[in-house]
C-alpha cells in the first residue's frame, strides 16, 4: 500500500499556494487544518516553508509545525498588501 507521502506532488498544491501568497504581493491569510483549527499569518515573517512542513509563528513567538497533508484551506483575510 502506498502512503500519501510517497505520491509525488500529493501535498505540493498546498505548499505552492502558500509560497505564492508569501512571495507575490503578500496579503494576510489564514491556514485552516483538517481538524478545524485556524492559523493566521499576519505577515510573511510569521511563516516558514520547508519541503515537508509549514511552520507558523504566533504573535508571542511560539510556533506550530503543520503537515501539508492536514492543510484543508488557505484564504485571504483581506486588506491591502503588507510591505
Amino acid at each position: 500500500m502506498t502512503s500519501c507521502r510517497e505520491v509525488p506532488g500529493y501535498f505540493r498544491m498546498s505548499l505552492e499556494e502558500i509560497r505564492r501568497r508569501v512571495n507575490n504581493g503578500f496579503r494576510r491569510f489564514v491556514i485552516r487544518t483538517s481538524d478545524g483549527r485556524d492559523f493566521p499569518v499576519p505577515h510573511k515573517e510569521f511563516v516558514f516553508l520547508t519541503k515537508r512542513s509549514v511552520v507558523i509563528a504566533d504573535q508571542e513567538g511560539y510556533v506550530d509545525i503543520l503537515d501539508p497533508l492536514h492543510i484543508a484551506s488557505v484564504h485571504e483575510i483581506g486588506g491591502l498588501p503588507v510591505k
